[in-house]
């Protein structure tokens, strides 16, 4: 037997509201015959009749009265929730969770919250600082910055800021003492400040000259 589905019960309430076949059929913009004959099928799937009409009456059976008094309200609920979420597509609300390392929210989305927030009032902006680089989806999040590297393959990603280049640098003090290095495998003899992530791993460095890349991991 195939089972109702939401159109069936909302054919069915039009009908028991406006106790009007026709005018029921203009509501679900459909044919007057179109609807009795889904009410028909309806009645014979259920095995029991719902309403008693004629050319001139209508009245709904113990068991359409008993459906009606259950479902009728069932189904505002579902209309006005369809009615919400199709409202979304016009004025976008409600809550938006980002993922990022601590780095990326002052460099990259610090600059674009004001602005964000003021073009999208109805959205409620939560940005969570994380260097542990999560799965965005499993933890719950609506999107995520990562560096490139760190950026699993089925995700999407936009570019949010172009290309960030980070600078070697050491006190006057330092280098007087421990001299300046002149290529950047010279950093391997020097003590180093690394960022380390949340997961524990050390971030390398990455120099490039001329095309050449030169990866190296110097000591903390």
């Amino acid at each position: 037997m195939k089972e109702l589905d939401l159109r069936d019960l909302d054919a069915f309430v039009a009908v028991a509201r406006t106790r009007n076949f026709r005018r029921a059929a203009l509501e679900q913009h459909v044919s007057v015959s179109s609807l009795s004959q889904r009410l028909r099928d309806m009645e014979e799937r259920l095995g029991v009749r719902l309403m008693n009409r004629t050319t001139r009456s209508f009245a709904l059976t113990e068991a359409g009265e008993l459906l009606l008094a259950r479902v009728g309200p069932a189904m505002h609920d579902v209309s006005e929730a369809l009615d919400r979420v199709r409202g979304l597509r016009d004025v976008p609300s409600g809550r938006l969770r980002i993922n990022a390392p601590p780095p990326a929210i002052d460099l990259v989305l610090a600059p674009m919250v004001a602005p964000f927030m003021e073009a999208y009032p109805q959205i409620d902006l939560e940005i969570i600082g994380d260097s542990s680089f999560v799965d965005i989806v499993a933890q719950g999040f609506d999107a995520g910055v990562r560096y490139g590297e760190h950026l699993a393959q089925d995700m999407i990603a936009v570019s949010l800021a172009p290309p960030q280049r980070y600078a070697v640098v050491a006190s006057p003090d330092y280098v007087a003492r421990h001299g300046k290095p002149r290529h950047p495998k010279d950093l391997l003899d020097h003590r180093c400040i690394r960022i380390r992530f949340g997961r524990g791993a050390l971030l390398d460095w990455e120099f490039e000259k001329a095309g050449q890349v030169v990866n190296i991991s110097p000591p903390p």
